[in-house]
């Protein structure tokens, strides 16, 4: 993937990993259109990055998704770049949970069912792009989980899954398919941002920037930080490592 010269979509643009990446995107020269359900953290973010731009979206928000994707390609007909990153995590414990499953069900439908319709709604358009590409934001959890959070660590290997068979079936077309895959990163997703085991957000992004601009882009972009998680299992270590990591 190109780094500069692209009209890129962010999903959860206007904080944590999203506002992180939509930063560092624009700098590089990027049209960048950050969309997310919080008016406030849209405006934030595009008031401290002029010409940054914003678009409300709901990703939970089935019927809402189409019109949402035919006015995002309406207003930026260059639109080139989707990164799929908007995401909830919530802790879940299974032999109390709600009886209608309220957060699991909000963690499905944000976290994998968003991506997938997004993805569909904007594929046609972006097979008429002379080059394009989607990033699916999954998690080193997707690949070791933490018993704790069982849902998002399902969401996020489903994800993986997801990525490995949208790429295969777009190998024929312009389009490249990207797994960006982050550590624990001191964000406020769950405790992160106050959490001193977190990795720093701006090392994060600066890594994953860094490893944009080497060509060719690896279909999967992981920091050096994730990589206990995401080969802990080549490695064959994944027992230990899962014991240690839900020892708590």
């Amino acid at each position: 993937m190109n780094p500069s010269g692209n009209t890129i979509l962010i999903t959860g643009g206007g904080s944590g990993i999203g506002r992180g990446l939509a930063e560092s995107f624009h700098a590089l020269g990027n049209q960048v259109v950050i969309a997310g359900r919080r008016r406030q953290a849209l405006d934030e973010t595009t008031a401290a990055n002029p010409g940054m731009r914003s678009l409300a979206l709901d990703i939970e928000d089935r019927p809402a998704l189409r019109a949402f994707a035919e006015k995002a390609i309406a207003e930026f007909p260059a639109l080139n770049v989707l990164v799929n990153n908007a995401g909830i995590m919530r802790p879940e414990k299974l032999l109390a949970q709600q009886p209608d499953l309220a957060d699991a069900e909000a963690i499905v439908a944000t976290n994998l069912l968003g991506p997938i319709r997004l993805t569909a709604a904007l594929l046609p358009h972006l097979q008429k792009q002379s080059r394009a590409a989607i990033i699916n934001v999954s998690s080193g959890l997707a690949f070791l989980p933490l018993a704790l959070t069982p849902t998002y660590c399902a969401t996020k290997a489903a994800i993986h899954s997801y990525t490995l068979s949208l790429r295969c079936q777009l190998r024929s077309t312009g389009i490249e398919v990207l797994e960006l895959i982050p550590p624990y990163v001191a964000t406020h997703l769950m405790d992160g941002a106050d959490n001193p085991r977190a990795m720093p957000l701006a090392k994060f992004i600066a890594e994953v920037i860094e490893i944009l601009k080497t060509q060719p882009t690896p279909p999967e972009i992981c920091v050096e930080n994730v990589k206990t998680l995401r080969f802990a299992a080549e490695r064959g270590n994944f027992d230990a490592i899962f014991a240690r990591l839900n020892a708590s």
